[in-house]
């Protein structure tokens, strides 16, 4: 198979470099293995239908009901973990 070559920025290449690396591969193996992985695109509401789907069973199974508040709490300190250095 030939060769593709695509842009894209150097951090996203590293970022992608660096989860290669972690499972002992190159980013061209990952990169190769990536692209035969079966991925089954979902749209927002399937995501939305998921996620509501997975916050029933969670009621159900513990008891655990966040309100709205609460939820978009959990999220704002989420994505403040993610973006702390070190945080990947």
């Amino acid at each position: 198979m030939p060769d593709a070559n695509i842009r894209i920025p150097e951090e996203a290449k590293d970022g992608l470099a660096a989860i290669a690396a972690g499972e002992g591969l190159s980013l061209r193996a990952y990169l190769a293995r990536l692209a035969e992985t079966p991925i089954t695109p979902i749209t927002p509401a399937e995501r939305a239908e998921r996620a509501e789907r997975a916050r029933v069973l969670l009621r159900d199974w513990n008891g655990y009901a966040p309100t709205e508040a609460e939820q978009q709490e959990l999220d704002n300190e989420l994505d403040r973990r993610l973006h702390e250095p070190g945080s990947r």
